[in-house]
Parts: structure tokens; C-alpha cells; sequence
């Protein structure tokens, strides 16, 4: 009989992933949801993607609602009046460009009192839209002259009135997640990158519900594929505002969870303060990859991804066409593909002139399906991927070749290979040499499983977030009292010794 879900709430916020996408942090969101029943959840995810239709998961019981909220254009929200530039923007926008644009931590303090002040002026449900009419291209023009007088360095490149002006654009679409409402819970769960973490924030901020931010994310440097057409100067802009709302995440947030110490080091990095970080590696569970031993003979080689732009994609196939010249008859599986992004998959496969030797695969229903087909699997993950699906190929049993990128190594140890990043001829070496050496391969994979029997499953994962959210989010102990023995200062001729009542203070 499934217990009942406790009066603690829990808001679990992502940046459009479960219930909607299924994707590795999906996954890892629906371990945690489905692993505490105990308590009431309810689903938020802030994306600048299409609405989803439908959730992609079934929803377990303890989950009050599910919503989602999407950044991009809002018909009535268009149609509303700008009005004047309300009272505080300027200062708030100032604030918030001289921070990004400062590498000490005081200015850094800057950008997160600029942030909270634009936070305030902008409301839920407001009938004009404040954003609209701050002045961010004039403040981000005056703080970028600012930096140039007093750097030492060429740091920052030209940034043109054009550029301050797409840059300034770009912000104000970021910064619509602050005006995402956020329900009235006991704590929120902040998991996943940028977008999230701003509405997490608004949300601390407007009622001062407890913050618990999972770190995710491979922090790693990277440009977007879709930013590639943007000038260095508001990529720069870019790339500042993400880092400083991390930073600000970190210090806002009551508890910080890394994935892994790779995680655990950059937010140390980033200002993170080491009494608030608990790090709670990945976790699968071990009955939904049993570890099958491989069903063909055929050579064969699993990758786990969207297929989408910032996937691995490329340097999959880029190392596959090396692997197919040694390996006649060899077979690439791309597991996980997503129909948002089928037909670039599709178009990255035909460039290689390798069609028939490639298959296209959506996301298996049936964890046990996912690893099976291959006996190598290709550890190749986006910038932005946590290590869940490298746990799941070790789980499984399939020897693994990964990439050295974010907490890869960690992760595996000696369980498998590493190449390095960015490099396809050392990825299909090592594929090919786990291909012909049937005994390594077997040998690796069996260790993985191992491993990941022993340092990442999933109850590992529900024990500590149960314990996490138990101490964020239960109310505050009951007021207590206690009998003291008390002699007070004489006030007439007849002291005594009195036995009181005494209400603790804290």
C-alpha cells in the first residue's frame, strides 16, 4: 500500500524537461518524484521551447500539478501597453550591467542586487510589461565603456550600438523567467541551467521559500550552436549573464547538490560556499538495466542522445566513419533521438554517406532496451548533459568509451576508456579496439556494472534527497519548555525561589 504524501510540498522546477521531455535529466527527475511519495509535488518547468502538448511520463499520485511556461512570444502579453519606464529601472539596470561586467566578487554582488530589483518591479500578472521599457542598451553601453577605461587587458571586444541592442534584447527574453509564478510550497528544487534558476529565484525572493539547487550541468566553456551567427561581443554578454546567475544561484540557495565532484569544484569556483554543498552522485535503478549479456554477433555500437545540435551528435558520426572503414559491416544504433530534432539527425546521417550502416531509434519505453542492441557504447554527451545516461550504459553492463568531458571520468574510473574531447580519430580507436577484443569488452563491462552497482543507484539518490527535503521543507519544531530553577535579583523583603515556566528563545 503506497503511503500517504506528507503536508510538505515540493515545487520541482526544470528548464523543459520532465514530465514533458524524456530525456537523462527527465529520467532522473522521475526517479526522484516516483522514489519519495512522501511528499506532495508539484511540476514547474520554464522553457523558451514550444509548450508541450502532453506530459511524456505518467504521473504518480503524490504529484498535485504539472504545469508549463514558455518564454517566447505572448500574444497578449504583446498587446498590452508598455507604458513609461517605471521608477527604479534605470538603477536597477545599471546595477545589473556593472555586475555582469565585473570579475571581483563585490562588483559580482552588483549584478545579484540589480537582478532582485528588476525581480520587484516586475510581478506575475502584471498589466504592463516593465522589461520592455528598462533601459538595459544605454546601461550596458555605459558599463562596457566603464570596463574598457579601467581594464589592463583586451578582455572585452567592440561592442557596437547594434550589438548592445541585440545583447540587451537577448536579456530581456532571459529575464521573462522572472516573472513565471512559482507555487506556494514549503521548498523549491531547482534542477537544471539558466532558465529555471531565474524563476527559482523571483520565486525565493517574492516569499522566501527555501531554495535547493541541483547542479546538473557539465560546466563547461561552450558557445551554443545557435548563437554562432551572434557577434563576439554579445556572446560575451551571453556567456556573462549565465555564469552570473549561477553565481547568484549559489549564493541564494540554502543547499547546493552536485552531481559529482567535477560539479562540486566549479561551484566551489563560482562562489559556492562549502558548508552548502552536499554532493549526491547519479543514480539508476538496477532492476531496470539488468545487465543482458550481448544478443548478436553482429559489431555494433550504441550512442544515447537527442541527435540535436548540442548533443555529441557530430563527433559521433565524425568518428563512426573511421570505425565502418575498419570494421566491415559494423552498425552504429543512435538511441534516445527526439522528434524535435529527427530531421537533423537525419541530415547529419546522410552527409556521411553511411545510411545503411546507421539506425534511428527514439526513446526506448523499456529501459532494458536501450543498451542492449550494442556491445560498445559511444560516451558522447552534449555540453549540457548530466552523467545519467553514463550510469545507465555502465548499469547495463556494455563496456563504454567516453569522452574526458565534465564528471566523465569520475564516473567510470577504470571501468572503460577515455579519450579526449573533441578528438574523433582517438574515438573510433578506441571503439575499434574494444570491437575485435571481444574478452576486453566483457571483462570492461562487467566491471562497469560493477561499479555502478556500488556507487550509483538509485536509493542511494532517494534516501539523501528525502533526508534534504526533510530538513528544507518540514516546519519548524514544536515550540518546547522546560522547568527552570531561577533565583531573581531581590525586589522586596521577602525573596524566595521561585519555580516558573520558561519559553525557550532562539
Amino acid at each position: 500500500m503506497n503511503p500517504t504524501p506528507s503536508r510538505e510540498r515540493i515545487c520541482l522546477l526544470t528548464g523543459g524537461g520532465y514530465p514533458y521531455r524524456r530525456d537523462a535529466l527527465g529520467g532522473w527527475c522521475r526517479t526522484l518524484v516516483e522514489g519519495l511519495r512522501r511528499f506532495r509535488f508539484e511540476l514547474l518547468t520554464v522553457t523558451d521551447r514550444e509548450l508541450p502538448s502532453a506530459p511524456a511520463y505518467p504521473l504518480p499520485f503524490n504529484v498535485g500539478s504539472a504545469h508549463a511556461a514558455a518564454l517566447g512570444r505572448d500574444p497578449a502579453r504583446a498587446e498590452r501597453r508598455r507604458g513609461p519606464v517605471p521608477d527604479g529601472a534605470a538603477d536597477a539596470a545599471t546595477l545589473l550591467c556593472r555586475g555582469l561586467l565585473g570579475d571581483e566578487t563585490p562588483v559580482t554582488d552588483l549584478f545579484a542586487d540589480g537582478l532582485r530589483q528588476i525581480t520587484a518591479l516586475c510581478p506575475p500578472g502584471a498589466d504592463t510589461d516593465p522589461l520592455a521599457t528598462m533601459p538595459l542598451t544605454d546601461a550596458l553601453q555605459e558599463a562596457w565603456r566603464q570596463r574598457q577605461a579601467h581594464a589592463t587587458d583586451d578582455s572585452l571586444p567592440r561592442l557596437s550600438v547594434r550589438d548592445a541592442r541585440t545583447a540587451a534584447t537577448l536579456l530581456r527574453h532571459a529575464m521573462r523567467a522572472l516573472t513565471v509564478p512559482v507555487p506556494e510550497v514549503e521548498l523549491v528544487h531547482c534542477v537544471g541551467g539558466t532558465t529555471p534558476l531565474l524563476a527559482a529565484l523571483a520565486g525565493h525572493w517574492r516569499t522566501g521559500t527555501p531554495l535547493l539547487l541541483t547542479e546538473a550541468r557539465a560546466a563547461v566553456p561552450r558557445q551554443r550552436p545557435a548563437e554562432d551567427r551572434l557577434s563576439p561581443s554579445v556572446r560575451a554578454v551571453l556567456r556573462r549573464f549565465r555564469t552570473a546567475v549561477a553565481r547568484t544561484g549559489y549564493t541564494e540557495a540554502e543547499l547546493i547538490a552536485p552531481l559529482s565532484t567535477y560539479h562540486h569544484s566549479w561551484a566551489l569556483g563560482h562562489g559556492a560556499q562549502p558548508s552548502r554543498l552536499v554532493q549526491v552522485p547519479a543514480g539508476v535503478d538496477p532492476r531496470e538495466y539488468p545487465g543482458v549479456a550481448e544478443v548478436t554477433e553482429t559489431p555494433t555500437v550504441v550512442w544515447a542522445g537527442s541527435g540535436g545540435p548540442d548533443s555529441g551528435l557530430a563527433l559521433v558520426l565524425e568518428a563512426f566513419t573511421e570505425v565502418a572503414a575498419a570494421v566491415p559491416g559494423v552498425v552504429l544504433h543512435l538511441v534516445g533521438v527526439t522528434a524535435a530534432h529527427e530531421e537533423h539527425c537525419a541530415e547529419q546521417i546522410e552527409r556521411t554517406g553511411l545510411g545503411r550502416a546507421i539506425r534511428l531509434h527514439p526513446l526506448p519505453a523499456d529501459p532494458r532496451d536501450r543498451y542492449t542492441v550494442g556491445q560498445v557504447v559511444a560516451h558522447v554527451p552534449g555540453p549540457a548533459d548530466p552523467p545519467y545516461r553514463l550510469v545507465e550504459a555502465m548499469m547495463s553492463g556494455r563496456a563504454v568509451v567516453g569522452v574526458d568531458i565534465g564528471p566523465a571520468g569520475e564516473t567510470l574510473g577504470d571501468t572503460g576508456i577515455l579519450v579526449p574531447s573533441g578528438d574523433p580519430s582517438e574515438l573510433a580507436i578506441a571503439v575499434v579496439g574494444l570491437l575485435r577484443a571481444p574478452g576486453r569488452r566483457r571483462a570492461l563491462g562487467d566491471a562497469a556494472r560493477q561499479r555502478a552497482l556500488g556507487h550509483f543507484t538509485v536509493d542511494r539518490v532517494v534516501r539523501v534527497y528525502g533526508a534534504l527535503y526533510t530538513d528544507l521543507a518540514a516546519p519548524p519544531p514544536a515550540t518546547a519548555f522546560e522547568l527552570a530553577l531561577t533565583v531573581p535579583a531581590p525586589r522586596n523583603t521577602t525573596p524566595a525561589t521561585v519555580r516558573w515556566l520558561t519559553r525557550e528563545t532562539s
